[in-house]
Protein backbone atom coordinates (compact mmCIF):
# COMPACT_ATOMS: atom_id res chain seq x y z
CA UNK A 1 0.00 0.00 0.00
CA UNK A 2 1.39 3.50 -0.89
CA UNK A 3 2.44 5.97 1.86
CA UNK A 4 0.83 9.28 1.86
CA UNK A 5 0.48 12.62 3.04
CA UNK A 6 -3.03 13.98 3.53
CA UNK A 7 -2.38 17.95 2.71
CA UNK A 8 -4.46 20.62 4.20
CA UNK A 9 -4.50 24.27 4.43
CA UNK A 10 -3.31 24.98 7.79
CA UNK A 11 -0.39 23.14 9.66
CA UNK A 12 -1.70 22.99 13.32
CA UNK A 13 -4.89 23.06 15.33
CA UNK A 14 -5.83 22.93 19.09
CA UNK A 15 -7.50 20.47 21.17
CA UNK A 16 -9.24 21.73 24.34
CA UNK A 17 -9.47 19.59 27.28
CA UNK A 18 -11.88 20.14 30.33
CA UNK A 19 -11.04 18.45 33.49
CA UNK A 20 -14.35 16.27 33.99
CA UNK A 21 -15.95 15.99 30.61
CA UNK A 22 -17.04 13.34 29.42
CA UNK A 23 -15.86 13.86 25.83
CA UNK A 24 -12.11 12.52 25.04
CA UNK A 25 -12.01 16.26 23.13
CA UNK A 26 -14.49 19.16 24.02
CA UNK A 27 -13.50 21.25 21.00
CA UNK A 28 -10.93 21.28 18.46
CA UNK A 29 -9.84 24.80 17.01
CA UNK A 30 -7.58 26.22 13.85
CA UNK A 31 -7.32 29.64 15.85
CA UNK A 32 -6.17 30.65 19.32
CA UNK A 33 -5.27 34.72 20.67
CA UNK A 34 -5.03 35.68 23.82
CA UNK A 35 -2.16 33.59 25.53
CA UNK A 36 -0.94 36.61 27.44
CA UNK A 37 0.43 36.70 31.05
CA UNK A 38 1.61 40.09 32.09
CA UNK A 39 3.13 40.85 35.49
CA UNK A 40 3.39 45.19 35.95
CA UNK A 41 6.29 46.64 37.25
CA UNK A 42 5.78 48.21 41.16
CA UNK A 43 8.29 51.32 41.24
CA UNK A 44 8.85 51.92 44.76
CA UNK A 45 10.89 55.28 45.26
CA UNK A 46 13.19 55.67 49.04
CA UNK A 47 14.69 58.40 50.11
CA UNK A 48 18.10 57.47 51.71
CA UNK A 49 20.66 59.64 53.25
CA UNK A 50 24.22 59.92 51.49
CA UNK A 51 27.19 58.58 53.65
CA UNK A 52 29.48 60.64 54.56
CA UNK A 53 28.13 63.82 52.98
CA UNK A 54 28.70 66.62 54.83
CA UNK A 55 26.24 68.93 54.65
CA UNK A 56 23.76 65.82 55.13
CA UNK A 57 22.21 65.17 52.01
CA UNK A 58 19.64 62.83 50.83
CA UNK A 59 19.46 60.57 47.64
CA UNK A 60 16.36 59.11 45.95
CA UNK A 61 16.64 55.48 45.19
CA UNK A 62 13.79 53.87 42.73
CA UNK A 63 13.71 50.00 42.47
CA UNK A 64 11.30 48.50 40.39
CA UNK A 65 9.85 44.37 41.85
CA UNK A 66 7.26 42.37 40.20
CA UNK A 67 3.25 43.19 41.02
CA UNK A 68 0.91 40.27 40.65
CA UNK A 69 -0.03 38.66 37.51
CA UNK A 70 -2.40 39.02 35.50
CA UNK A 71 -4.11 36.66 32.17
CA UNK A 72 -5.36 37.50 29.38
CA UNK A 73 -8.71 35.77 28.08
CA UNK A 74 -8.34 33.38 25.32
CA UNK A 75 -10.59 33.78 21.94
CA UNK A 76 -10.72 30.11 19.99
CA UNK A 77 -12.25 30.03 16.74
CA UNK A 78 -13.79 27.37 14.61
CA UNK A 79 -15.55 25.94 11.89
CA UNK A 80 -19.28 25.72 13.42
CA UNK A 81 -20.41 22.22 14.07
CA UNK A 82 -23.59 20.33 15.14
CA UNK A 83 -21.63 19.82 18.71
CA UNK A 84 -23.11 22.29 21.65
CA UNK A 85 -20.77 20.98 24.30
CA UNK A 86 -19.21 24.73 24.29
CA UNK A 87 -22.63 26.28 24.27
CA UNK A 88 -24.15 24.23 26.89
CA UNK A 89 -20.56 25.40 29.00
CA UNK A 90 -21.27 28.85 27.95
CA UNK A 91 -25.15 28.81 29.13
CA UNK A 92 -24.56 26.68 32.44
CA UNK A 93 -22.41 29.91 33.68
CA UNK A 94 -25.00 32.33 32.02
CA UNK A 95 -27.38 30.42 34.65
CA UNK A 96 -25.78 31.24 37.44
CA UNK A 97 -23.82 28.35 38.09
CA UNK A 98 -20.38 29.93 37.28
CA UNK A 99 -18.72 28.33 40.30
CA UNK A 100 -19.30 25.12 39.38
CA UNK A 101 -18.50 25.51 35.78
CA UNK A 102 -15.54 26.71 36.34
CA UNK A 103 -12.57 24.31 35.23
CA UNK A 104 -9.28 23.11 34.95
CA UNK A 105 -8.53 22.42 31.02
CA UNK A 106 -5.58 21.72 28.95
CA UNK A 107 -5.54 23.25 25.37
CA UNK A 108 -2.95 21.01 22.87
CA UNK A 109 -1.24 22.04 20.18
CA UNK A 110 -0.87 19.69 17.48
CA UNK A 111 0.92 19.78 13.94
CA UNK A 112 -0.32 18.83 10.53
CA UNK A 113 1.15 15.11 11.90
CA UNK A 114 -1.22 14.83 14.94
CA UNK A 115 1.77 14.76 17.13
CA UNK A 116 0.95 17.17 20.25
CA UNK A 117 3.92 20.49 19.90
CA UNK A 118 3.01 22.28 23.32
CA UNK A 119 0.44 21.75 26.02
CA UNK A 120 -0.91 24.29 28.27
CA UNK A 121 -2.86 23.98 31.19
CA UNK A 122 -5.66 26.70 32.46
CA UNK A 123 -6.78 27.13 35.97
CA UNK A 124 -10.51 28.25 36.84
CA UNK A 125 -11.20 28.32 33.26
CA UNK A 126 -14.87 29.75 32.27
CA UNK A 127 -16.49 30.68 29.21
CA UNK A 128 -17.24 34.22 29.35
CA UNK A 129 -18.50 34.88 25.84
CA UNK A 130 -19.78 32.45 22.70
CA UNK A 131 -20.00 34.04 19.05
CA UNK A 132 -20.91 32.63 15.73
CA UNK A 133 -20.58 34.52 12.25
CA UNK A 134 -23.22 36.96 10.73
CA UNK A 135 -25.35 33.93 8.72
CA UNK A 136 -25.51 34.58 4.88
CA UNK A 137 -27.58 31.87 2.78
CA UNK A 138 -25.97 32.87 0.23
CA UNK A 139 -22.47 32.91 1.05
CA UNK A 140 -20.26 30.23 0.60
CA UNK A 141 -18.21 30.88 3.44
CA UNK A 142 -18.26 28.51 7.02
CA UNK A 143 -19.97 29.24 10.04
CA UNK A 144 -17.13 30.57 12.29
CA UNK A 145 -18.05 29.26 16.21
CA UNK A 146 -16.21 31.74 18.88
CA UNK A 147 -15.48 31.20 22.39
CA UNK A 148 -13.78 33.33 24.91
CA UNK A 149 -12.33 32.00 27.83
CA UNK A 150 -11.50 33.41 31.04
CA UNK A 151 -8.61 31.83 33.24
CA UNK A 152 -6.41 32.39 36.40
CA UNK A 153 -3.15 30.94 35.13
CA UNK A 154 -2.33 29.19 32.71
CA UNK A 155 1.43 27.04 32.39
CA UNK A 156 3.24 25.18 29.96
CA UNK A 157 3.62 21.81 30.34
Amino acid sequence: MPEFEILTSHRFYLELHLDGSNDQVDGTFLECRGFQQTQAPIEICEVTLINGAKPKKVQTIRTKIPGNVKSGNLTLRRGMTSSIALWNWFQAVQDGNWAKQRKNASLTIYDQNAKPQARFDLAGAWACSYKITDVNARSTEIEIEEVEIAFEEFKRS
